[in-house]
């Protein structure tokens, strides 16, 4: 914008980054910016912000996350500027840590402004597994699976909204059994869902646990992988766009959510393979009991460190 540079940075010192904004010349008033804390892949990310900063003349200052603590490492961030927040806007590509700020008062939950899916899946390596049109998830402790699994970390992102939601549908117990089974079962705990993609790609693993986004990203590189169909077990994960309580700049976090609210915006998250879809229509998913999972949320948050901890 009229030469002018926007500094990105990834999780780290926000002043650090405004004070490289400022002596690079770009020397706006606050109110003339947004600061806006995001878990969406930079390489997504990244043309929609520069759009939203052409079209509303706002200098957009993200803040990005790293993919092993999606979401999570951003949410702690707010949690720690309780007292002087610096950010703005919180744009997530999940909707359960937003819900937690919110019951936190950190951010506006009753004006979030959730949209679009992407969703949960099995994925297979074609080369090693045969033809499957399903696979349940309590399939995956059976012996013959021992160790071909891979999932990655349930303390963070998609994955820890997929294992909150399955506790709220089966059950606590029923739950509890299932992970320590997978645990038992030598289950590949890594840093991301585009890591447990490669590792099936790769044949370290025959089946993984992810999202769909990374999927496709895999397929297009050619890996030798298929995903299963959506089904009654997985999730379907949300965008979600919320204004963070006391804000510098809370007329620009509205602007910035109106932003999002256009069926532009979003159709062009689509079309970058951000979203998988915007109306899941008549796509079978696991609905999420958000009353029960917030309720319970410290309690599971405890059980699956103390599980999944490495």
């Amino acid at each position: 914008m009229n030469g002018q540079r926007r500094v990105v940075v990834n999780i780290g010192t926000l002043s650090l980054a405004l004070a490289a904004w400022f002596w690079g010349g770009g020397c706006r008033s606050e109110t003339e910016r947004a600061v806006i804390y995001t878990s969406q892949d930079r390489i997504y990310a990244e043309r929609i912000l520069d759009r939203l900063e052409q079209e509303t003349g706002i200098m957009v200052l993200p803040l990005y996350d790293s993919e092993s603590v999606k979401t999570t490492g951003l949410k702690n961030r707010l949690v720690a500027e309780r007292t002087n927040p610096r950010c703005d806007v919180f744009w997530s590509n999940e909707e359960m840590m937003v819900r937690k700020l919110a019951q936190e008062g950190l951010v506006d939950g009753e004006g979030a402004l959730t949209f679009g899916y992407r969703s949960r899946r099995l994925v297979i390596n074609t080369n090693f597994v045969g033809e499957l049109s399903a696979l349940k998830l309590n399939s995956l402790t059976q012996p013959r699976w021992r160790g071909r699994v891979a999932v990655a970390y349930p303390l963070f992102g998609t994955t820890a909204t997929h294992f909150m939601a399955l506790r709220a549908a089966w059950g606590p117990q029923e739950w509890e059994s299932w992970c320590r089974e997978l645990i038992a079962n030598e289950v590949k705990i890594v840093d991301g869902n585009s890591t447990v993609v490669r590792l099936v790609g790769q044949g370290e693993a025959w089946i993984g646990l992810t999202d769909y986004d990374d999927i496709a990203v895999g397929l297009r590189n050619g890996l030798p992988i298929r995903a299963l169909p959506p089904s009654g077990e997985m999730s379907l994960i949300a965008n979600t766009v919320a204004a963070v309580r006391g804000g510098p700049n809370p007329q620009n976090a509205r602007l910035v959510q109106d932003f999002f609210r256009r069926p532009e915006v979003q159709a062009e998250l689509f079309d970058s393979g951000a979203l998988e879809g915007i109306d899941p229509g008549a796509v079978p998913y696991l609905p999420t009991d958000w009353d029960r999972v917030m309720a319970d949320f410290d309690e599971a948050y405890r059980e699956l460190i103390e599980w999944f901890l490495r």
